[in-house]
């Protein structure tokens, strides 16, 4: 059986008591280590598991998968992944290769950043298409996703942004000596740095930009740790707020936004007093 486990969002104990159960009987246990990470490492996940685990990258899991599913028909075999196991697309091709092969699976579900953004006070059933916003470079600067932002707010709907990972990343130079550069994470304030630069580039071509500097956006860290740290203010505001250490991620808010999701925000709402300047509360 091919066991595809979440981990939940914080840290070694968010695993549900189905999943621990799971792991410590498998004959192996692959930890997901691409789309996303939690706030400890994998020594503190195996101290807590009492199991060894194999760290499976972007390479191993999307040209590799077999090796992950070598003798998963005869023996029990677990695919770990921070949040739930279908937060990323990734993981649903290992599922149809599992498949293919004729090896059964199983998943065990968790907490997941596009559930537990909840905690911000939006009503989760006003989301609408999530995108996800990369790092830039001096070639590559995509603006695409920008119009699933647009038609979200034309509908009144949230739009969540999952915000870059960089892990396990080569440089042209260094591809052939399978040299890698530091994990990278993208932040709230490189995002909407970014988005606002978009904005400037509508305007420019002469469009009418679906966002503005004073968009009230919703910047968020870490969430499900116990040092989580939320932020509501205005798309220029998220240039300059401290959220701390990843991961971070940045809701874009619908153009009509309930009463009672206005007085949770206000619980989050940036300091008048602070360097990025007045509160959401006369929004």
């Amino acid at each position: 059986m091919l066991y595809l486990i979440g981990l939940g969002l914080g840290d070694a104990k968010d695993i549900t008591v189905k999943g621990l159960e799971v792991v410590r009987r498998c004959s192996r246990v692959y930890l997901e280590a691409y789309t996303s990470v939690l706030t400890v490492g994998k020594e503190a996940l195996e101290e807590f598991y009492g199991r060894k685990l194999v760290v499976a990258d972007r390479e191993e899991v999307e040209q590799e998968a077999d090796n992950i599913l070598k003798d998963a028909d005869i023996s029990d075999v677990a695919f770990l992944v921070v949040g739930d196991p279908f937060g990323a697309t990734t993981h649903s091709d290992l599922v149809l290769r599992a498949t293919k092969l004729g090896i059964p699976y199983r998943v065990i579900h968790n907490a997941s950043i596009m559930n537990a953004v909840g905690c911000c006070g939006l009503q989760l059933y006003k989301f609408g298409e999530t995108v996800s916003i990369v790092f830039w470079t001096d070639t590559w600067r995509p603006e695409s996703f920008f119009d699933k932002v647009k038609k979200n707010r034309q509908n009144g709907m949230h739009t969540l942004c999952l915000l870059d990972i960089k892990v396990k990343e080569q440089s042209l130079e260094n591809l052939i000596k399978k040299i890698y550069e530091p994990p990278r994470y993208m932040s709230v304030n490189q995002a909407a740095q970014q988005l606002l630069e978009i904005v400037q580039n509508q305007r420019i071509r002469g469009e009418e930009p679906a966002v503005t500097e004073e968009t009230l956006c919703v910047g968020l860290a870490r969430v499900g740790a116990d040092d989580q740290k939320i932020a509501a203010g205005t798309l220029r505001q998220m240039c300059t707020v401290d959220l701390g250490e990843p991961l971070h991620s940045l809701i874009i808010t619908g153009g009509s936004i309930h009463p009672m999701e206005m007085e949770m925000l206000s619980l989050f709402s940036i300091p008048e007093n602070s360097s990025e300047s007045q509160s959401i509360n006369g929004l």
